[in-house]
């Protein structure tokens, strides 16, 4: 479908477009207001509200609608797909660039060239025929979107870099890891990035929450984070019994009384 496209900084010459956003907007706030709260209690519940809306708007089209329908060809056979692609590079640091966006990705993809179909919400990512990756997309300019458990394995083999890494506050998935940190860079300064990193790497092999957990008591009783104190912390606690659960004795002849012919035959 060719476009059409009009100059740029006249924002006029959109002006049906514009209008037409602007009134369901405005419809919408009405709407809302009517109802009396904006809370809902899922997404799926606001998206039928939305669509309610749009329905109820329809309405007084139908009639004009249904008279331009008859001149219409048919529609195509196959769905239009309303993604765009594009192909993007993946970087020495394991990073993306997507629509002015930085987001990263595993460390095994670095230098490989990665197709990406941009989704109003979502970004699918694929390397040759492989599907990857899937990553929520970002709305606005110059975001970023990092997980430690992409970047941690170049990472921990390389600790210097974390110090003047330009993404280090994305390394720290929460406050109890932030103060982890704190508490590493003021007993041993030297080797507080090296500890801290391979802390990000025990919870990005096993249990985020679990790491947390223990370095939320060893901060509580005063000690240090190290590894091997976290370690011993989460490997001491008790593990979840697990429930015996006994053979049933199942009687069979039970079942025998419900055929007709054995109940017969009894």
């Amino acid at each position: 479908m060719p476009p059409s496209a009009n100059t740029a900084g006249c924002a006029n010459q959109n002006g049906d477009v514009e209008q037409s956003h602007f009134r369901f907007k405005q419809a919408v706030d009405q709407a809302l207001r009517v109802r009396g709260t904006r809370d809902f209690e899922t997404r799926s519940d606001y998206e039928h509200f939305l669509g309610e809306l749009v329905r109820q708007r329809n309405l007084t089209r139908l009639q004009r609608f249904e008279a331009d329908r008859a001149a219409l060809r048919p529609l195509p056979e196959v769905p239009l797909d309303f993604t765009r692609e594009i192909m993007v590079r993946v970087s020495r640091f394991s990073l993306i660039r997507v629509l002015n966006n930085h987001y990263s990705v595993p460390s095994r993809l670095i230098g490989a060239k990665l197709k990406v179909r941009i989704r109003s919400e979502s970004l699918d990512l694929y390397h040759g025929p492989a599907h990857v990756l899937v990553l929520p997309r970002m709305s606005g300019r110059n975001q970023r979107r990092i997980d430690y458990r992409h970047l941690i394995w170049s990472l921990v083999r390389k600790p210097g870099a974390f110090a003047a890494y330009c993404y280090r506050d994305e390394l720290f998935p929460t406050t109890t890891f932030r103060r982890a940190y704190d508490t590493l860079l003021a007993a041993t300064p030297t080797k507080a990035d090296r500890e801290y990193l391979r802390l990000l790497h025990l919870a990005a092999s096993t249990s985020e929450a679990e790491i947390d957990q223990a370095i939320g008591h060893l901060l509580a009783d005063g000690r240090t984070p190290t590894l091997e104190a976290v370690r011993e912390l989460v490997t001491s606690s008790a593990p979840t019994p697990i429930p015996k659960i006994g053979k049933a004795a199942i009687n069979l002849r039970d079942y025998d009384a419900l055929i007709p012919s054995w109940s017969n035959h009894a």
